[in-house]
C-alpha cells in the first residue's frame, strides 16, 4: 500500500500524518513552530524531520513516504514553494513531493471538492481560489508591504494601539484602555507598550488581544465594532476578489473559512461576515472549518495518489472535528 506523509506547518507547531492509501491514518507526529522566512529553508525542513521521528520513532530513516504533501505557512509565493519542495526531496522524505502554502489544504479540508475559496484569518490573513477547471487566484500575502490587514497579530496591535491614544489623548475614548490593562495585569497601557519594547513581555502575546477585542465590541464599544468591522471586510474583499478573477462571483461556491479568528465563530464577526457575503457574493456558501488543517493537508496527498471517495471517508472520520 502506497503512503503520504502529510504535513501541515504553522507558525506555533508542525503537525505530520503518515496516511496509508486507503485512507487509514498509520501515525501522528507534532513538531516545533515552521518558520522558514526567519529560520531558514533548512531548519524549517529539520522541523519536519523530528516530527516524523516522534511520529515514527527515532530509529525511522527517509523515505518516509510515497508520496510527501507539505501545505504551510511561510510559502507564500511560488519561488518559496520551489525551496522547500527542493529540500525535501533533497533529503529523501518522499519520492514524490508537493508543497503549497496552507490556505489550499484549508480549502480541501472544508469544501466538498477540489474547487472553492478559502480564507484563513489565524496570526496573519490570506486566501486562496481554485476554479473548477483548477485555474488559481492566490495573494503575496507578506504582511503591510502586499496589502494586507487583520488576522490575530494585526489585530492585537490595532487593539493596542487604540488603547494608547485614547489613555494619552491622542484618540477617542475606548473601553480598549481598560480591556488591555486588566488583560496584562498593568497601572497603564503604557506599561504594556514599554514591556513590549524592552522584552519583558513577549510580542506574539499581543495576539491574545483577539478575545478582548471581541468582547468589548460585544459590548459596544465604537471603537472595537470599528475593527471587528474592518475585519470582516478584509475577508469579505479577500474571497470576492478571489472569486471574481475566477469569474466565479455569478456561481454558487464554497467559502472556507479558517485559522483561529474565524474558527472561534464570534456572533459579532460571523454576523458581519454573513451580512457582507449576502451583499456582494449571495450564491457563496460560507463554511467555517471543523477539522485540522493537517486532514486537508491529508486529503491532498490522497488525491495525488488518486485514492478514492471511500479513503477519503475513511480519513475525514479519523479527524472529525478541529482540535
Amino acid at each position: 500500500m502506497r503512503t503520504v506523509l502529510a504535513v501541515d506547518g504553522g507558525n506555533s507547531k508542525t503537525d505530520v500524518a503518515l496516511i496509508g492509501e486507503d485512507g487509514s491514518v498509520l501515525a501522528t507526529g507534532r513538531g516545533g513552530a515552521f518558520a522558514p522566512q526567519s529560520t531558514g529553508v533548512d531548519a524549517a525542513v529539520d522541523v519536519i524531520g523530528e516530527a516524523v521521528r516522534r511520529a515514527l520513532g527515532g530509529g525511522a530513516a527517509p523515505p518516509y513516504a510515497d508520496h510527501v504533501a507539505a501545505y504551510v505557512a511561510g510559502a507564500d509565493l511560488p519561488v518559496e514553494e520551489e525551496a522547500l519542495r527542493d529540500e525535501i526531496l533533497a533529503r529523501g522524505y518522499g519520492r514524490e513531493v508537493v508543497v503549497g502554502n496552507d490556505t489550499f489544504a484549508l480549502l480541501r479540508s472544508g469544501a466538498s471538492g477540489p474547487s472553492g475559496v478559502a480564507v484563513v484569518c489565524g496570526a496573519g490573513i490570506n486566501a486562496v481560489g481554485v476554479s473548477p477547471t483548477g485555474e488559481v487566484a492566490r495573494f503575496p500575502a507578506l504582511g503591510k508591504i502586499t496589502g494586507d490587514w487583520g488576522g490575530g497579530m494585526g489585530l492585537g496591535e490595532e487593539t493596542l494601539w487604540h488603547a494608547v491614544r485614547s489613555e494619552d489623548g491622542r484618540g477617542p475614548a475606548t473601553a480598549l484602555e481598560r480591556a488591555v490593562r486588566e488583560h496584562f495585569g498593568s497601572r497603564t497601557v503604557e506599561e504594556v507598550s514599554l514591556g513590549l519594547h524592552f522584552g519583558d513581555l513577549p510580542y506574539a502575546g499581543l495576539h491574545g488581544l483577539v478575545p478582548v477585542l471581541m468582547a468589548t465590541a460585544a459590548a459596544g464599544d465604537a471603537v472595537a465594532c470599528s475593527l471587528v468591522a474592518r475585519m470582516a471586510e478584509e475577508v469579505t474583499v479577500l474571497a470576492v476578489v478571489a472569486m471574481r478573477r475566477l469569474d466565479l462571483l455569478d456561481a454558487p461556491v464554497e467559502v472556507i473559512l479558517g485559522g483561529g479568528v474565524l474558527t472561534a465563530r464570534d456572533p459579532l464577526l460571523s454576523r458581519m461576515i454573513e451580512e457582507r457575503f449576502a451583499e456582494r457574493a449571495p450564491q457563496a456558501k460560507l463554511i467555517v472549518a471543523d477539522v485540522p488543517p493537517i486532514a486537508g493537508a491529508a486529503l491532498l496527498g490522497l488525491d495525488a495518489l488518486g485514492a478514492g471517495e471511500e479513503a477519503e471517508a475513511r480519513l475525514r472520520a479519523r479527524f472529525p472535528s478541529a482540535s
